[in-house]
């Protein structure tokens, strides 16, 4: 037996292997540590190797759907080795096979899932600067392939796309980009081959050639998709019909959003790596897992065809305007049909998913019926695209029981009535006949022993019993079977004929119902594509549902969509503080448009400015889903990306410090940004000196500003940024409002024209619980380092009449003579002479203008 499984380890080396025997799957050697280690189980031991004992570890075959949950969250795979020999006829121990692979990426077993999320696969590949990136979704044969150019468009794919496993090939010279995520498997280069990996995918959707896909000239890409394919082969062992083509993710038609600020906006999961107080959570009121999974992929790929957001807000505003109540109770009823047409393919699908299927084939024609009031396109199309099929629904209702138990291991799934033969086994089986009450009254007639019975025990099967004073009138053709104390038992011929029929009938029934069980697969598999197509558009319909609902319940309005460079809103909210907060949510507007591109913000810590970052992200990345938004008169014009640099926080696994991190996420935006880009900074330049900081801080709202012309909220503490106000005609300064009463502050929350007054720190700090004797030195230190300063009166201040010490940009007009002169210089046309004079010219005009 240990040869047996040592050969089969061998073949699966690097993954945990369950060896079927009797009622348990066992470990063994190191996978038997690492299993108890992992589970929490007993480690044992049996038989020796070496002299030493074999460590061995074992769970129940009947309770492995827990553990294999268990361990596929923790990132592990496990091999399935079954025995398929007949333990009759085997020679040695019975034969036993790898009958399944489970891998994170890979799953599709209901107990191992999370239902409302995606479980995707994805395969890394890098060759001369660029990335191969594919992804999968077994569970739904959603396949996707893309290319990357940078490090950093890279990552935000894998942050928006999440992949339970990564798969990249041996020598992979990025592995420093991903060694961190879970799931990791490194595969052989040639997996990765673009031949093969093309030859692969023909064979799979069963074309001469993938140009009709418009995927031919992503060759990265192609070795990566190929490498899933054979990943999933592999630890599938079957065919694979769901997966039926393979898309280009098309990148110039979403919201570009990095990694940073997927993160930083908490769009599907918070800061602290749960759900909760999400934008996802607060809009997730689907009715179907498969509805909330297609939500979040809503949420991190916001499309910019505008005319599809509009059929979205055509078809959110038709279910605002009526009654949903009959749609949401139809679609209660639908299930999770996307993940049941997977495990369908597969041939995995278990009783109860055909339950379900059949509750959705009832549900269907009544759902057809309640949207033939709806006359939007969008709608339309998906009526259309949902169907109804009368046939599998007769099918189903004929065929499966009531309730059918999780498993068809031990029968009681096929319906009474739905085949003749399977009935009158399960009537064998169940002693459901009156073959035994009959042949009892004809013995009793024919030997004249008005005591005699039939009867059955399990140990001896069916007998005749007689009183043991009759035992000398029962027939010659009586055989006797067993003596008690008083009576006598005896079979016949014919009662032996029945015994035999009768028990094996039972193992009869069980094996012709589950011949019967998959026949219903090939019966639903020739229209597996319309199947998936239905589930598709049931999942689109569940989340135009939800948007109606959020709208109505939530006080959302309809965005104009525009080709005008314009942000604006009236009243907008942060969804997600306004859900978790008791009090009121305040309320503020915006407006960025051609006459001004830049709004720097400035008010107290707390106050409320992050907040309102945020809600600007949110508001233009709903209204580019197709939602409806939390503000009034919203008018969002073409935006193509979204970036953020809020929060601090470091990468020390990197060797990146907080500081570090903060520039190189600006850097990200400083050289991708656009003028239809949406950009939110926060404190820039805080983590280093004073000076250091307030350059840098000063010198990225300079370029964003002049050189970009990006749609631009710049939170600060730095005072002397709003002089760029002066300096730039684009750019305005706000302020969060708070009002001080006795060194008692109370934060406003409301956006006032203008810049702030003060910071406001001390009274934060306060609030947060720092010693009093703390405030008071800081105070003092405070008064000490303001009468050392030689002051400069600023917008900041100017109206109270109060001086701060602060730094003064003397920043020339963008139209002053200096600044002329220095745009007409062509320094690589200038002669050495040339450039002297130039010096002498610019000095003037600057001590010119310094006067």
């Amino acid at each position: 037996m240990m040869r047996q499984y040592l050969s089969i380890k061998a073949q699966h080396p690097n993954i945990l292997l369950f060896y079927r025997m009797g009622d348990f799957y066992e470990l063994f050697f190191d996978d038997a540590k690492r299993a108890a280690h992992l589970l929490d189980i007993s480690l044992t031991a049996r038989g020796k190797s070496g002299g030493d004992p074999i460590p061995m570890a074992g769970v129940p075959y009947h309770a492995v759907e827990g553990y294999l949950a268990r361990l596929v969250k923790l990132g592990e795979s496990v091999a399935i080795c079954e025995q398929v020999g007949d333990p009759a006829t085997s020679k040695g121990p019975v034969e036993r096979q790898v009958q399944r692979i489970v891998t994170p990426g890979t799953v599709t077993d209901e107990a191992l899932l999370e239902e409302r999320r995606d479980n995707v696969l994805a395969a890394v590949c890098h060759a001369q600067g660029r990335y191969g990136l594919s992804t999968l979704d077994i569970t739904s044969g959603r396949f996707l392939v893309c290319e990357c150019d940078t490090d950093d468009q890279l990552l935000a794919e894998l942050q928006r796309v999440n992949p339970a496993e990564l798969l990249y090939p041996e020598g992979f010279s990025s592995l420093a980009l991903i060694e961190q995520r879970k799931g990791l498997r490194r595969r052989p280069e040639w997996e990765f081959d673009t031949e093969t990996a093309v030859s692969q995918l023909n064979e799979q959707f069963h074309t001469r050639e993938l140009r009709g896909f418009g995927i031919d000239e992503l060759t990265l890409g192609l070795g990566a998709a190929g490498c899933v394919l054979q990943y999933v082969k592999d630890t599938q062992r079957t065919a694979l019909p769901h997966i039926r083509s393979l898309h280009k993710l098309q990148q110039n038609s979403l919201v570009q959003l990095d990694a940073a600020t997927r993160r930083n906006l908490e769009l599907t999961h918070s800061l602290s790596g749960d759900q909760d107080n999400t934008l996802f959570k607060v809009l997730d009121t689907t009715s179907t897992a498969m509805g909330s999974r297609l939500l979040q992929r809503f949420i991190h790929a916001p499309i910019t065809h505008r005319e599809e957001l509009i059929a979205r807000q055509d078809a959110v505003q038709a279910f605002v305007d009526n009654s949903q109540d009959e749609l949401l109770d139809s679609l209660k009823n639908i299930g999770d049909i996307e993940r049941i047409m997977a495990r369908l393919a597969l041939r995995s699908a278990r009783p109860r998913d055909f339950s379900r299927l059949r509750n959705a084939f009832n549900v269907l024609p009544l759902l057809q019926q309640e949207l033939d009031t709806f006359t939007t396109p969008l709608i339309s199309r998906i009526k259309k695209q949902i169907g109804t099929y009368p046939e599998f629904q007769a099918l189903l209702n004929s065929a499966i029981v009531d309730n059918p138990p999780v498993v068809i291991r031990d029968g009681g799934v096929i319906a009474p009535g739905y085949n003749a033969e399977l009935d009158e086994l399960r009537d064998l089986s169940q002693g459901a006949t009156d073959y035994l009450t009959q042949l009892e009254l004809r013995e009793r007639e024919r030997t004249g022993i008005a005591t005699l019975k039939v009867g059955y025990n399990r140990v001896h099967g069916f007998f005749i019993e007689t009183s043991r004073a009759a035992s000398n009138q029962v027939p010659t053709d009586y055989i006797r079977r067993q003596t008690l104390k008083n009576t006598e038992r005896y079979i016949t011929p014919e009662l032996k004929e029945h015994e035999d029929k009768v028990l094996t009938s039972q193992g009869r029934a069980l094996a012709l119902e589950k011949q019967l069980f998959e026949a219903l697969f090939d019966e639903l598999l020739p229209q597996l594509t319309q199947l998936m197509d239905t589930a598709a558009a049931l999942a689109e319909l569940d989340v135009l549902l939800c948007f109606a609902e959020r709208a109505c319940a939530l006080h959302l309005h309809r965005p104009q969509l525009t080709d005008e460079d314009v942000v604006q809103y009236e009243n907008g909210r942060h969804l997600v503080v306004e859900h978790v907060m008791s009090d009121p949510f305040i309320a503020n507007p915006l407006s960025l448009d051609d006459r001004q591109r830049m709004m720097v913000i400035t008010g107290p810590n707390m106050g409320g400015k992050s907040t309102y970052m945020r809600q600007t992200a949110l508001i233009v990345l709903m209204a580019y889903i197709g939602c409806f938004v939390p503000a009034e008169q919203a008018k969002v014009g073409p935006i193509d990306r979204i970036f953020t640099r809020i929060g601090a926080s470091d990468d020390l696994a990197s060797g990146r410090s907080t500081f570090m991190v903060e520039m190189t996420e600006t850097a990200n935006i400083l050289h991708n940004a656009t003028a239809h880009s949406l950009v939110l900074m926060d404190e820039i330049g805080r983590g280093t000196s004073t000076y250091d900081g307030l350059s840098l801080a000063w010198a990225c709202a300079s370029y964003l500003a002049k050189s970009l012309n990006a749609y631009t909220l710049f939170a600060t503490h730095y005072f002397e940024l709003t002089q760029l106000a002066d300096a730039h005609s684009q750019v305005i300064n706000v302020h969060l409002d708070a009002v001080e009463h006795d060194d008692v502050i109370r934060f406003m929350h409301k956006v006032e024209t203008g810049a702030a007054s003060k910071s406001y720190g001390l009274q934060v700090a306060q609030l947060a619980g720092v010693p009093k004797p703390v405030i008071a030195a800081a105070r003092e230190k405070l008064h000490e380092l303001e009468r050392h300063q030689h002051p400069t009166p600023s917008p900041a201040n100017a109206e109270s009449g109060r001086q701060s010490a602060q730094l003064d940009f003397d920043l020339p007009a963008a139209d002053s003579p200096l600044q002329k002169a220095l745009a007409e210089i062509s320094p690589d046309e200038l002669s050495p002479r040339q450039a002297l004079d130039l010096i002498y010219t610019l000095k003037r005009l600057s001590e010119s203008l310094g006067s």
